[in-house]
């Protein structure tokens, strides 16, 4: 089905959106399956989690590094996962309407999904939107709902994980105690406009991940500090992002066969329970299988 793929790279945010739609219509349709087993298949983008609690100032930081990135002439998707209105079910604070980007630029599209009774920090769309994006785009960027320690679904999603604190609200310490500071690859506190108190907040987190046990040829997990409304820090976030990018060079393809086995789980665990998890048996993947495609192998109705 690469005719599709390349149909919806041609196509532009209409037929991007419209394949969303239908994905989300259709989740069992065979075309949807073929759709996203081509995709999944021809994933090229970095994936990028962009996490942290509300008011922390993520959506503006999207936005800049949105920014940033289409100075360099690098394509971007944005999936942004909403906290749910009780009332409607839809997405209660509207990312999309808050992330200025430019309508005419088919270099930027932008997704906002609700989160519902997802406790993981990601809508049931999120994972069948994140494959195909990353066949169309350089970088696709998924900004969750918030981060605790039932809401950390998007390690499992992505390839870099971004954790933004904001300085002088206490997130510091909270995050050290949940043991948060474990989820992400980057760190950044926000609002560095604030002065010394972000001095502080990125001080106190440099020596919390300092005493982090790594082994040599790790990862070390860096904070830095940015202010999106100055522009400051954002090119130095980039970067790091781009460095751990490199970093996944080698092990990125055991890495995404990992989390595809951990999403198939995920989807029989959801549509059939625990006692489907126990009928399909061992859910492992070959290499290079398709999750999707395998869930509807497995017909446990």
């Amino acid at each position: 089905m690469s005719s599709g793929l390349d149909q919806i790279r041609d196509g532009g945010k209409r037929a991007l959106a419209h394949a969303l739609s239908r994905i989300e219509a259709e989740p069992d349709a065979a075309r949807t399956i073929q759709l996203l087993d081509a995709a999944y298949a021809a994933a090229r983008a970095h994936t990028v989690g962009l996490t942290g609690p509300p008011g922390v100032g993520k959506s503006t930081l999207t936005g800049a590094l949105i920014d940033h990135w289409r100075t360099t002439g690098r394509t971007v998707g944005v999936i942004a996962v909403d906290p749910s209105s009780k009332l409607t079910g839809g997405a209660l604070l509207g990312d999309r309407t808050r992330l200025r980007t430019d309508p005419a630029d088919r270099g930027v599209f932008v997704r906002s999904m609700a989160a519902r009774d997802r406790l993981g920090g990601l809508a049931d769309l999120t994972i069948s939107a994140l494959v195909l994006m990353r066949a169309v785009f350089d970088l696709v960027l998924v900004e969750t709902v918030g981060v605790g320690q039932s809401e950390t679904d998007v390690t499992s999603a992505v390839d870099t994980v971004v954790l933004c604190i904001q300085p002088g609200a206490g997130d510091a310490l909270q995050f050290m105690k949940a043991g948060i500071v474990e989820i992400p690859d980057i760190v950044a506190v926000t609002k560095t406009d604030l002065g010394a108190t972000a001095a502080r907040a990125q001080a106190d987190l440099a020596a919390a991940l300092d005493r982090r046990e790594h082994a040599p040829g790790d990862w070390a997990v860096a904070a830095l500090g940015v202010s999106s409304l100055k522009g400051e820090g954002v090119a130095a976030l980039a970067d790091l992002i781009d460095r751990h990018g490199a970093h996944l060079a080698s092990m990125l393809a055991a890495r995404r066969h990992g989390q595809a086995e951990q999403w198939l789980a995920q989807f029989v665990r959801e549509r059939w329970g625990r006692e489907g998890l126990k009928r399909a048996g061992a859910l492992t993947l070959g290499a290079g299988e398709s999750p999707f495609a395998r869930l509807v192998a497995l017909g446990l109705e």
